[in-house]
């Protein structure tokens, strides 16, 4: 399954229902510190209504922390700026998912950081900004559970 990775979130709903996702489909959830609130926030906790024991949720220290703990094959970094849709690709089972904070997104940094192996987006109409972080990523988790026939849903 996939792993989401959430490069210093702001927004506490967003995590919210990024940790109800990751109970919903299978998928982890990594959050790369500093967060933009505390772990116990109860927005986040009412975005992930009771789900928080069914979801595998890891808090890293920072960037490097994160990418020792995961050790990962790929990374997709998702961006606006990107040119290839993430309908494009075809996921493997452990792909991380880099998604950035609202409301800035990845800073270059990470977006040019060596494990990062592809820039992808979510199309949207022209002049349009960007999707709620939430939404994006579950776009992007389904189509790759959809990509292995949903593995283990009933």
């Amino acid at each position: 399954m996939s792993r989401i990775l959430y490069f210093e979130p702001r927004i506490p709903p967003n995590t919210g229902n990024a940790i109800r996702l990751s109970a919903a489909t299978g998928a982890e959830l990594h959050l790369v510190e500093p967060l933009g609130f505390d772990l116990s926030d109860a927005n986040l906790r009412r975005a992930g209504l009771d789900y928080h024991d069914l979801a595998s949720v890891t808090v890293h220290a920072d960037l490097d922390a994160a990418w020792a703990a995961l050790r990962p094959t790929r990374v997709y970094a998702f961006t606006a700026q990107a040119s290839t849709s993430y309908a494009d690709v075809a996921y493997l089972s452990g792909d991380v998912l880099l998604f950035g904070p609202e409301p800035t997104g990845l800073p270059e940094h990470v977006l040019a950081d060596p494990h990062v192996t592809a820039h992808l987006r979510v199309p949207m109409l022209a002049g349009r900004r960007s999707l709620n972080l939430a939404n994006t990523t579950a776009i992007v988790v389904y189509e790759a559970w959809r990509q292995h026939s949903f593995g283990g849903a009933t």
